[in-house]
């Protein structure tokens, strides 16, 4: 009886595995075909990246509540293998999580592992340390390219093979690079065939790798012609003509759709030192439900931003602001807020999408908690220059990079002793990205990359020491001059236009990590003192006790510029410019009892003696706009 039993237990599981398995997702008559019938592709976008793993589920319950079917998202390599050969797939990056849990909400999921990301994250998802590999050139047919391409590819798919729709999984689709048409339309000098033969070989890494869901490919219709393959569905970026969408994949996929725009911009990005975009809600409405009535599938970037943590922010170039760093926060104007909120513009989603399909729309989730600290007063303090002169330094004849130093983000130090005075217009015109420039602890002034400052008048006495903290804001992640992305001094340092050589020393000050004051002292309270730390870089430290968590805003509209830790977590880059003045503060991250905080105060024109949390974040207050 208990052999018999259980021989009919193993038949039962046998059958309901082999019925979980026969799940098919196709390409066919010019339609999306979901095991057997036609669908329709409602999707938007969130980074699990961006958010921390805890929320995740909130995150998607939100997403389908709002009408959605899918779930779409980038994989950002460099966040998986900030190391050559040393990956990483836990806790906030544990990928195969986010999809399991996609899958359980009853949500498809959309992969777009590039190897290119874009999305503006750190060098557009490449890892750094692809510069210092040689003969090595980014996004071409180039064997040292392609050989790590392949590598990071087949890495992924040992963590998502599983979870694709072939194997009962709720993958349906796999995204081939990431609007490589722009990139072929802006680098004139590769021929055609070159970057197709590139665009190609990716394909065939992906299928090679063993994904076997339907591929595709992004960009804007114009751009069809550079970033189509063959045999692969291209979708649109941003279009908002449904004639010239369906035309345009007609002309590239056999005369027939599906039609997707896989980019449908329900908000837009923010820079540093520029006011901060939105779109409105009534056209993102106005816009689904044409949708809607043609057929056509979409996906909201963003459904929701999140936060660019850390130092995963990426940035911009164009040729007026040179670089333009995107912020911390990754709000996006988006229909879920940063902190997992609903906005007017979620609702009139919500309210269109209910109109048009043949599923209940769930409840939407509350609000997760959310608090106020009034005070968290700052007890200790180090001066940053003096902290890290006690460290070992690099010492060349030149400034070294931060590649060549093997560093990939955070600041450098660069020191230079002079034994004769020496005074004048002092030059980096290969500054990367932003400088405070000091002589024996005394502030001189600034250098930013973003306002193409690169020169300030110095006064260098004799046997003093020139000092500058060069911040990293973010390689580039977007266009042609994402391959030129290397940072802190790529230059010579110049005064009165004449070469600096000499001994140079390097002090790499990465603060991945927070760091720990093992000399600090209580924070003076005297204004003496205060004046003389005053303009110098300062690690400021303090500690709060929670009776209760919740998600919080820490104000930092009275500091100038820095990075904020808590309880060991880089939270992220605050400066004064804005438009952004908050930084988001996860519940998760927080505990009930003591806290720690760090904040690196770059500027500090000015001693601080405490710090407060809001209840709402402020995203839109620019203090020095742009002309």
């Amino acid at each position: 009886m208990k052999k018999a039993f259980l021989l009919l237990f193993f038949i039962i599981v046998s059958l309901s595995l082999s019925a979980k398995h026969k799940q098919t997702f196709m390409i066919k008559d010019g339609q999306f075909i979901h095991n057997g019938k036609p669908t329709r592709i409602i999707s938007g976008e969130m980074h699990y990246l961006r958010i921390p793993h805890q929320y995740w589920k909130h995150r998607l319950q939100m997403l389908k509540a709002m009408g959605a079917n899918t779930v779409a998202t980038y994989v950002f390599w460099n966040a998986h293998e900030a190391e050559p050969g040393k990956w990483d797939f836990s806790g906030d990056k544990n990928l195969a999580e986010f999809i399991r849990i996609a899958g359980e909400e009853g949500l498809h999921v959309i992969l777009r592992p590039g190897p290119y990301a874009c999305a503006e994250w750190e060098f557009g998802g490449y890892p750094w340390w692809l510069q210092n590999v040689d003969g090595l050139e980014l996004r071409r047919d180039n064997p040292p390219f392609l050989k790590y391409t392949q590598l990071y590819i087949n890495r992924l798919f040992q963590e998502v093979s599983h979870l694709q729709v072939t194997e009962g999984g709720p993958v349906i689709m796999v995204q081939v690079e990431n609007e490589f048409g722009s990139y072929v339309s802006q680098r004139k000098d590769i021929s055609l065939e070159d970057h197709r033969r590139y665009n190609a070989k990716i394909k065939d890494q992906l299928l090679a790798a063993g994904f076997d869901v339907p591929l595709f490919t992004s960009d804007g219709t114009w751009l069809f012609e550079g970033g189509s393959l063959e045999g692969v569905l291209p979708t649109a970026n941003g279009e908002g003509n449904i004639e010239n969408l369906k035309k345009t994949v007609n002309r590239y996929h056999d005369g027939k759709g599906p039609y997707m725009v896989a980019e449908f911009y329900s908000g837009w990005l923010a820079h540093w030192n520029e006011p901060h975009p939105e779109v409105d809600a009534s056209d993102v409405a106005r816009k689904t439900e044409e949708y809607l009535q043609n057929d056509v599938s979409f996906n909201y970037y963003m459904v929701h931003g999140g936060t660019n943590f850390g130092f995963t922010s990426g940035a911009n170039y164009d040729k007026e602001r040179d670089i333009q760093p995107d912020l911390t926060s990754y709000d996006y104007d988006a229909p879920i807020s940063e902190a997992g909120w609903r906005t007017p513009k979620f609702d009139s989603i919500r309210n269109v999408i209910e109109k048009y399909v043949s599923y209940t729309l769930p409840d939407i989730p509350d609000a997760l908690p959310i608090i106020e600290i009034p005070e968290i007063q700052l007890t200790r303090v180090a001066d940053v220059l003096s902290w890290a002169e006690k460290m070992t330094p690099v010492k060349n004849e030149r400034p070294l990079t931060f590649e060549e130093l093997n560093q990939g983000y955070g600041y450098v130090l660069y020191t230079r002793h002079f034994n004769q005075p020496i005074g004048g217009q002092l030059e980096i015109l290969g500054l990367r990205d932003y400088a405070v420039v000091y002589v024996d602890g005394e502030k001189v002034g600034e250098l930013n990359r973003n306002t193409k400052q690169y020169a300030l008048p110095v006064d260098i006495p004799f046997n003093a020491t020139l000092q500058i903290l060069v911040e990293n804001m973010g390689r580039i992640n977007y266009g042609a001059e994402i391959v030129h992305n290397k940072k802190g001094i790529i230059s010579p340092v110049k005064i009165n236009d004449i070469e600096i050589t000499g001994d140079w020393k390097m002090y790499s000050l990465p603060m991945q990590e927070c760091p720990k004051l093992t000399s600090s002292e209580n924070l003076p309270n005297h204004p003496d003192i205060n004046s003389e730390l005053a303009g110098k870089p300062l690690l400021y430290e303090g500690a709060f006790l929670l009776n209760e968590v919740g998600d919080t805003f820490i104000d930092m509209q009275n500091w100038g510029k820095g990075i904020v830790f808590v309880n060991g977590r880089n939270i992220g880059r605050y400066w004064k410019v804005g438009p952004q003045q908050t930084l988001f503060i996860p519940g998760v991250w927080l505990k009930k009892g003591e806290n720690q905080l760090l904040i690196f105060e770059q500027l500090n024109d000015e001693m601080q003696q405490q710090v407060h949390t809001v209840k709402q974040p402020i995203l839109r207050k620019l203090l020095d706009p742009r002309q």
